[in-house]
């Protein structure tokens, strides 16, 4: 059966090591990208993989839910059917954190943009469906403000806490969506892979980004992960495992949508 997979940040990093495998698979396959010229370059370095059949490119920035809603428009448009989402587009250290809107770039990438699109697909996502959240083993407790920018942190901190509220908007939506919603699981790739972020933030080569790729690719396609809902996988140990505490608590999950919310509501305005 052939399935329909959209993969964020799919230019580079473990995002660009996932799409090869996932090309190689014979899946219709969306990549997207912020630059159009990488997405064109990936396009055609996945077209040419022994397996590859559909590639279709998609370009948005994240950092502008705006531009969120118009790539989910654009897929709701082309596709009746999402099986797979894949929310990996992630970013760290930037030159400017800050959005036009006063935001921080770190939890509107990494934590607000991934919730608005997977909300946006969700009626073309079928209950067999799933959607694959990018989490990381930095995870520190969110500071509200600092979601809805009325605070600013540094690279660290900000995404710390951006993957945490990612992780933690999974469970509440697990927790409440329909039986005819899909299947939303985070995961947390691997420590210390060797990805431009890594290599910018903490000066080191990292391990092998196949790694990260492959948990991705069994996350999304595999039997051990079916119907299997609400959870997070830590790479790291090669298992499910708990996340973060705060991520447990429903009112702390409920009261981190409501902040995302509300962001999404302000900035539409």
């Amino acid at each position: 059966m052939n399935k329909t997979i959209l993969l964020t940040g799919a230019t580079d990093g473990i995002g660009l090591e996932t799409a090869k495998r996932l090309a190689a698979d014979g899946y219709t396959l969306l990549i997207h990208g912020r630059n159009s010229a990488k997405l064109d370059a990936t396009a055609d370095l996945l077209s040419k993989i022994p397996g590859a059949s559909t590639i279709s490119i998609r370009q948005a920035d994240l950092s502008s839910l705006e531009e969120v809603k118009r790539l989910a428009a654009d897929l709701r448009r082309d596709y009746e059917t999402l099986d797979v989402l894949v929310n990996n587009a992630g970013v760290y250290e930037v030159a400017d954190p800050v959005t036009p809107e006063g935001d921080d770039v770190r939890f509107v990438v990494n934590t607000i943009a991934p919730y608005l699109l997977t909300q946006e697909l969700l009626p073309l996502m079928p209950a067999t469906g799933r959607v694959i959240n990018l989490s990381s083993a930095a995870q520190a407790p969110v500071d509200l403000e600092a979601l809805n920018g009325q605070r600013r942190l540094g690279a660290s901190d900000a995404y710390a806490q951006s993957k945490l509220a990612c992780t933690m908007w999974t469970f509440h939506l697990a927790q409440h969506w329909p039986t005819t919603a899909p299947s939303i699981i985070a995961v947390n790739p691997a420590s210390l892979l060797g990805s431009k972020m890594v290599k910018e933030a903490y000066g080191m080569a990292g391990k092998d980004l196949g790694i990260g790729a492959d948990i991705l690719r069994r996350a999304a396609l595999s039997e051990e992960f079916e119907d299997i809902t609400g959870r997070y996988f830590d790479n790291d140990r090669q298992q499910f495992s708990h996340p973060h505490p705060d991520a447990l608590d429903p009112n702390k999950n409920a009261a981190v949508v409501a902040a995302i919310e509300a962001v999404i509501s302000r900035l539409s305005r």
